[in-house]
C-alpha cells in the first residue's frame, strides 16, 4: 500500500522534530530532514514550501501535546491547588534529569529567530504560551481567585524562567524552587478571595 500524502508530511514533521529539539532549527538543513525522514529533497519540498514551514510545523506539532501534559500533571497530582501547580514544576524537573531534556522548544525557537519577529513559528510560540496561561487563569477563577489573569501570568513567568535558568545551569533543582515559589503565589492569591 502507498503511504499517503498526509502520512509522508507527518513523516517529515517527525524527524524534523527529533532533529530541531536536538540541534536546533538553525543547525538542521533540509537535507538533514529529509535523509532522517528516507525521503528525497523533492519529496520534502512537495510537502513543505520552505524549512520555514517546516519549522512552524514542528511547534505546531508540539503544542496540544505539551499543554495536554501540562493538564495531565495537574489533574493526576494529589493536594489541593498550590500542590497542583507546583506539580507542574516537579514534574518538569523529573524530565530535565534526563540527558535527552533541552529545554522548551518553543523558547529555544523563538531565541533562534530572535531576529525575525514575524516568523511563523514567532507566532505559534506566542500561541502556546497564551493558551497555557489562559488554561491556568481559567483554574484559578474556578477556585475564586480574584486576580486569576494576573497569577496566570505569574506562574508562567516562572515556567518560562525555569527553563532557561535550568538549561543554562543544567541544575533541574532550579524548578524544585520554582515548585515552592507557585505555589507561594496560589496561596497567596487564595488569601485575597473574598469571604
Amino acid at each position: 500500500m502507498k503511504p499517503t500524502a498526509n502520512t509522508t508530511r507527518e513523516r517529515i514533521v517527525a524527524a524534523a522534530s527529533k532533529l530541531f529539539y536536538g540541534q536546533g532549527v538553525r543547525a538542521v538543513s533540509v537535507d538533514a530532514v529529509a535523509e532522517k525522514a528516507g525521503l528525497t529533497k523533492r519529496t520534502f519540498y512537495y510537502h513543505f514550501a520552505s524549512k520555514d514551514d517546516l519549522i512552524a510545523a514542528y511547534l505546531e506539532r508540539r503544542d496540544q501535546p505539551n499543554l495536554g501534559l501540562f493538564r495531565h500533571w495537574f489533574t493526576e497530582s494529589e493536594g489541593e491547588l498550590a500542590d497542583k501547580v507546583a506539580a507542574i514544576f516537579r514534574t518538569l524537573g523529573q524530565a530535565a534529569r534526563r540527558p535527552a531534556w533541552k529545554g522548551c522548544g518553543f523558547l529555544r525557537t523563538a531565541a533562534e529567530l530572535a531576529d525575525m519577529p514575524g516568523h511563523p513559528a514567532i507566532r505559534i510560540g506566542i500561541t502556546h504560551k497564551k493558551r497555557f496561561e489562559d488554561w491556568l487563569k481559567t483554574v484559578f477563577e474556578a477556585d475564586g481567585i480574584r486576580e486569576a489573569e494576573l497569577l496566570a501570568r505569574q506562574v508562567l513567568l516562572l515556567l518560562d524562567g525555569c527553563f532557561a535558568t535550568v538549561l543554562l545551569n543544567r541544575d533541574p533543582s532550579y524548578m524544585d524552587s520554582a515548585a515552592a515559589a507557585a505555589a507561594t503565589l496560589v496561596r497567596a492569591a487564595q488569601a485575597q478571595r473574598p469571604l
